[in-house]
């Protein structure tokens, strides 16, 4: 499928969006969570539960409510450039909401970035996707977050464990356990 830079791609679940700059063949991505406040510092803690080893790939910018776009782009440049640069690592850029404000900020973002990739729609199943398949190559990294992120969505039934069915019982007396 071919796509122009900072065109939105269609996917299979309506609640993400891939918007993307130039591809790049690097092997260690940053991932930013770029999300409403306090999403993405709560997601990244949640993500260092299980990735413990990932805490200097994994960067977190809250956007407050009150605060202008230019403000939010001049933080998110400076979080970058604190953390090996604009240009040094492609950079995975995670969202919430597409057309929201971080969102829209973050493609101005990703605009800049020699190697960057934008999904919109972060959950924490994409977040460990993402985090798992870092030192994967960019492209790899953000069809694996959207992977992630849809499969990670289901509803999940109470009463039988998952992926298993009910096992018909030998016991006559299921009730009587005494020994």
């Amino acid at each position: 499928m071919e796509r122009s830079a900072g065109a939105p791609v269609a996917l299979h679940a309506p609640a993400h969006a891939i918007i993307d700059s130039e591809p790049c063949d690097f092997m260690t991505t940053r991932i930013l969570l770029f999300t409403h406040a306090p999403l993405a510092h709560a997601l990244r803690e949640c993500a260092l539960h299980v990735f413990a080893d990932s805490a200097e790939d994994v960067l977190a910018l809250d956007v407050p409510a009150q605060e202008p776009p230019e403000a939010t782009l001049m933080r998110a440049e400076q979080l970058l450039e604190d953390h090996g640069g604009l240009v040094a690592l492609p950079t995975l850029v995670l969202t919430d909401l597409f057309g929201a404000t971080p969102c829209n900020v973050a493609q101005r973002l990703v605009a800049q970035l020699p190697a960057g990739r934008l999904v919109a729609g972060v959950n924490l199943p994409m977040l460990l996707r993402s985090i798992g398949y870092r030192h994967e190559a960019l492209e790899a990294v953000a069809e694996r977050a959207l992977a992630g992120g849809s499969h990670g969505v289901m509803q999940v039934g109470v009463n039988t464990p998952q992926n298993q069915s009910p096992r018909p019982s030998n016991d006559q007396d299921p009730y009587n356990h005494q020994q």
